[in-house]
């Protein structure tokens, strides 16, 4: 029997070195890790690669049920396709096995479950944390929003429009929901500070 570890993070900046050496104290001779979220099995290469290959009596080691997979669905097809191939599926935390078909059925179902169920109050919490903190950007100056949204587009014609009729720079930016530089670039002349301003003035006379 083979026992191969598949390790998984869900960003480029988690680190996979505790997975690791959990693994590899469990006496995994072959692992195969990645970074992607679990959220689906699109784009988890490693994850298919262990599928495809593992054998007859092989067992594929994960140190959490979560590490497998964010949804129920996505974790018992996994382990149904094991059962296929005659493989098991081992979890560490807590310890659990297909092998005893029942139990292991049971034990998978209701971790897999779980996890489904954190990342649900995962994302939730996170919808939530967006939602306070774009009410608090409606105070601020758009420029300085944490929640911008989709940059806005806006006619150069619709600049120089309001410009021809005596709006200021600050007030055509309100008016537009744009930034003050956007308007400097639309009438295609950058601002100036106070002193060349005071130039400009001083040599018209």
């Amino acid at each position: 029997m083979t026992r191969i570890g598949y390790a998984r993070v869900s960003s480029a900046s988690q680190s996979l070195d505790g997975q690791r050496l959990a693994l590899e104290a469990a006496g995994c001779t072959v692992i195969r890790a990645e970074k992607v979220s679990g959220g689906s099995r699109l784009g988890r290469d490693e994850l298919q690669t262990v599928l495809e290959f593992i054998r007859e009596g092989d067992e594929l080691v994960v140190q959490r049920i979560d590490r497998l997979g964010r949804r129920i669905t996505d974790v018992l097809t996994i382990v149904d396709e094991l059962r296929s191939k005659k493989a098991s599926l081992r979890v560490l935390e807590p310890a659990l096995t297909t092998s005893d078909h029942v139990t292991g059925q049971i034990m998978v179902t209701a971790l897999g479950m779980a996890a489904e169920l954190e990342r649900t109050f995962l994302l939730e919490r996170q919808r939530e944390g967006i939602e306070r903190r774009r009410s608090a950007d409606k105070s601020l100056p758009i420029e300085q929003r944490s929640y911008r949204g989709r940059r806005r587009v806006v006619s150069p014609a619709a600049v120089l429009s309001l410009r021809e009729k005596g709006m200021g720079v600050t007030a055509i930016a309100q008016r537009l929901g744009i930034s003050r530089m956007t308007v400097y670039r639309c009438l295609d002349s950058p601002p100036r500070r106070p002193d060349q301003i005071l130039l400009s003035r001083a040599s018209s006379l």
